[in-house]
């Protein structure tokens, strides 16, 4: 046995606050899949063992490719673990962040548009990058929120395992939870590394997948005037 594979199942009997999440949720019957919100289960002290333990499963992989640890590769595992948890995927282990909102002092129901904002994800289906762009439309009811809340809300609900089918639906729901639009449009375009890096390594290819509700869905000038500016910016 080599000093690394004692190494691995030395320290695998350590390593078990997933399972412990794991069986909780199971006995709560909250879901957790790859782009669920799990933030709320989670109990002091957790998210650092989580950490520690996907650590060793990356070190475990990186033995499993036979990559031996050298000045390339020190720490890796420490820094992959840190950018799951952390990073890519804190959409799923993080709270959603404050949204501060405001009543709609003025009544105001004009369209107005933002974007673009900037998309990361990661393709559940591979664990490869996803980067694009967002667009977001609303027409508001009786309360508003402020333009970075848009930002911070986007990045939440894309940093974890997503297909992007479902991630602008999610966005979206967020939103409507969040301010009751009368009138709501996300868009999002985005380059999938899944698709340029293998299978058909197509670096050209975006994705684009849409959410139209209330007036935006139902009144055709609105959602035009949506189209047009969101166009105007880039789209």
């Amino acid at each position: 046995m080599t000093r690394c594979s004692s190494v691995l199942e030395s320290s695998v009997t350590d390593m078990n606050v997933s399972e412990r999440i794991i069986e909780r949720l199971r006995e709560l019957h909250v879901p957790y899949k790859a782009n669920d919100n799990i933030a709320g289960y989670l109990e002091a002290g957790e998210l650092d063992a989580l950490q520690e333990e996907v650590e060793f499963h990356v070190r475990a992989l990186l033995h499993s490719l036979v990559i031996d640890v050298d000045h390339n590769t020190e720490g890796t595992a420490r820094r992959v673990a840190r950018m799951y948890v952390r990073e890519v995927f804190k959409g799923r282990y993080q709270v959603r962040p404050v949204m501060t909102d405001f009543p709609n002092v003025r009544q105001l129901d004009e369209l107005y548009t933002v974007g673009p904002i900037t998309v990361r994800s990661m393709c559940s289906h591979h664990l490869a990058p996803v980067s694009g762009q967002a667009w977001i439309g609303v027409i508001p009811g009786e309360r508003v929120i402020g333009l970075s809340k848009f930002n911070r809300l986007t990045d939440w609900v894309m940093s974890r395992p997503q297909i992007q089918e479902e991630a602008v639906v999610q966005l979206a729901d967020e939103i409507e939870q969040v301010m009751h639009p009368k009138g709501l449009a996300v868009m999002i375009r985005a380059t999938h590394m899944c698709l340029a890096t293998r299978g058909v390594c197509d670096h050209e290819t975006t994705m684009t997948t849409s959410v139209m509700r209330g007036v935006l869905l139902d009144d055709h000038a609105a959602r035009e005037e949506f189209l047009s500016i969101a166009h105007a910016q880039g789209f």
